[in-house]
């Protein structure tokens, strides 16, 4: 796996200063996309071991309040397979902190066990260890400047937890008013 860039310091892609990932690789290709170049699975560097082990120790200082991984696209099934064991270091060395993640997925895409363009094994591993999901394409028509976290209004900030739990996607309070 690939990723474009690395913000140490990030407070645009969810709650508090935050450690943001733009992985590579994108098979939606979003009319408007904010991050075409990261539609390129070999776009920027390598997604290393070295890597990985700074984005950890970034993420584990004391002003940091989590991870957000987006990109491109960390639900394509070749993000997936690196994602889950670097998503399961993540759990085990920084136990206070939150992860985020985008995806242009839905909830229903990505739980849905006969969907091959994007669950795999990988996939219910891997929400289980997401705290919030913002889900679905980008859609230029629905495109809201004021929306917290999310281009477009068909975009939903869901808590993973509870969706896991009741078996269908949860609004996250960070959602607010519904359009």
């Amino acid at each position: 796996m690939y990723y474009g860039r690395i913000y140490d310091c990030d407070v645009q892609n969810g709650i508090g200063m935050r450690v943001s990932l733009f992985v590579s690789g994108c098979t939606h290709h979003c009319p408007e996309c904010f991050n075409p170049e990261t539609w390129d699975f070999h776009f920027g560097n390598p997604f290393t071991p070295e890597v990985q082990k700074a984005v950890l120790e970034a993420v584990n200082k004391d002003y940091i309040d989590g991870l957000t991984v987006l990109g491109g696209e960390p639900w394509e099934p070749e993000n997936q397979r690196v994602l889950l064991p670097f998503f399961e270091d993540f759990r085990s060395t920084c136990t206070r902190k939150s992860l985020w993640t985008f995806s242009g997925y839905t909830w229903e895409e990505l739980t849905d066990p006969n969907n091959t363009r994007c669950h795999t094994r990988d996939t219910l591993p891997m929400l289980a260890l997401t705290d919030i999901l913002i889900d679905g394409e980008f859609h230029i028509a629905e495109k809201d400047v004021s929306l917290r976290f999310r281009g477009s209004r068909n975009q939903r900030i869901l808590d993973v937890p509870r969706s896991l739990e009741a078996g269908k996607p949860v609004l996250s309070p960070y959602m607010g008013k519904q359009s």
